[in-house]
C-alpha cells in the first residue's frame, strides 16, 4: 500500500519503526543490554552533550532520559557531571564500560541496518535515506493559529 494520507503515512511509519525496534530487541537481548541504552550511549559518546541535548537526538522525553541515565550511572556505563560554566547544566559523559557496550553492539546493529536495506532495489536505497532524511530534518509546520497569532 502507498501512503496516500498521513494517517496511511503514519501508520506505515509506525510499522516500519516498530519492526526495526523488535528486530533490534532482539539482537541486542543477546548482550544484555537495549536499544535506548545503546541509543543514549552513541549519543553522547559523539561529544559533550547536555542531558537535554541528549534527550532531543534520542527522542525521549524529559522524565525518560532521567530515569535512562540514572539507569546508565548505576550500570556503571555513564556518568553526568556539572558544566563548569553553568553549574545548573550537566554534561554526560560515556564510561570505559559504556564505550565497550557501544562497541560491542555496533556489528549487530550494522547487520540489522544492512538487513533492513535489503528489502529495497539497491537503486533505491540511497534515495530512500535521502529522502528519509530531508523528511526528518525539515522544520516542523507552525499550527495555522501559531502564525496568525
Amino acid at each position: 500500500m502507498i501512503a496516500r494520507t498521513v494517517s496511511d503515512l503514519v501508520v506505515q511509519l509506525q510499522l516500519l519503526t516498530r519492526s526495526i525496534e523488535q528486530q533490534a530487541t532482539a539482537q541486542l537481548e543477546t548482550q544484555d543490554t537495549t536499544l535506548r541504552t545503546v541509543s543514549v550511549l552513541l549519543c553522547a559518546a559523539a561529544g559533550e552533550k547536555t542531558q537535554k541535548e541528549l534527550a532531543e537526538l534520542a527522542c525521549l522525553d524529559k522524565s525518560t532520559m532521567v530515569n535512562t541515565l540514572d539507569a546508565l550511572e548505576r550500570a556503571g556505563l555513564a556518568e553526568r557531571r556539572v558544566l563548569a560554566e553553568d553549574r545548573r547544566v550537566r554534561i554526560v559523559e560515556v564510561t570505559d564500560r559504556g564505550h565497550a557496550i557501544v562497541s560491542s553492539t555496533a556489528g549487530a546493529l550494522d547487520d540489522l541496518y544492512s538487513s533492513l536495506l535489503e528489502r529495497l532495489p539497491e537503486e533505491d536505497r540511497e534515495p530512500f535515506l535521502r529522502s528519509l532524511s530531508r523528511l526528518t530534518q525539515a522544520p516542523s509546520p507552525q499550527p495555522a493559529d501559531a502564525v496568525a497569532g
